[in-house]
């Protein structure tokens, strides 16, 4: 089955990369805040930058209206019992999608901090979510899939004062599992953080521009 995926996903690889599209596979546990944070990057880029949006769930069309009315194209895949998304799931909605050269597609998986690891959907990086409301110790207890991240957003930030949350701890964890991660601390309800994360974004577009290719990347299975 991965095998399978992962030649689909060399193959979506190389029709992002041939078309300059940034493609981001946003991943979290549920309720992380992936949709809402989604939506503000909406409202605030689409002005600058084409985005179309795939929303994975198991059920329900919920987060797709909320993507639309936020602006942006969107796909919704229901994965029915699967608790992940796969290339070729990501294939059939890049069909419908049709986005531009240069677009922006981000790709919300599943709510899941364990199948989302394994299955490459020949994204250029993966972005984890963790708000501050579910615990400094996730990386600790989900370490494949902070392995196979490029950029973890500490969301909710707003919330500091009322949980209990170490942002210092959080890192150091998800360090611990894999030392070159990135990390942006923000919060969608007041705005602290989101001009780094559109940094980041940009930054990441840029790089498309000046590489032809992109190098793949390796699932946590591939790291292990």
């Amino acid at each position: 089955m991965l095998a399978k995926n992962d030649k689909l996903a060399m193959r979506n690889r190389g029709w992002f990369e041939g078309r300059e599209i940034l493609a981001l596979n946003i991943v979290s546990s549920p309720g992380a805040g992936k949709t809402t944070l989604l939506e503000r990057t909406i409202q605030d880029l689409k002005d600058e930058i084409p985005i179309f949006v795939i929303e994975g769930d198991q059920a329900t069309a919920n987060d797709g209206e909320r993507i639309r009315a936020a602006g942006a194209a969107a796909v919704q895949v229901n994965t029915g019992t699967g608790c992940h998304l796969e290339a070729d799931m990501v294939a059939q909605a890049l069909q419908e999608l049709r986005p531009p050269g240069g677009a922006m597609v981000l790709i919300e998986n599943v709510g899941n901090l364990v199948c989302p690891a394994l299955f490459d959907l020949g994204e250029h990086a993966k972005v984890i979510v963790l708000s501050v409301t579910e615990g400094q110790d996730k990386p600790l207890k989900y370490p494949n899939m902070f392995q196979a991240a490029n950029l973890m957003i500490i969301s909710k930030t707003d919330l500091l004062p009322y949980v209990d949350f170490d942002m210092d701890v959080a890192l150091a964890n998800a360090r611990a599992v894999n030392p070159a991660i990135e990390a942006i601390a923000l919060s969608v309800r007041n705005g602290g953080g989101v001009d780094q994360w559109y940094g980041w974004l940009r930054s990441q577009r840029q790089s498309l521009g000046q590489s032809s290719a992109i190098a793949p990347q390796r699932s946590a299975a591939d790291k292990s």
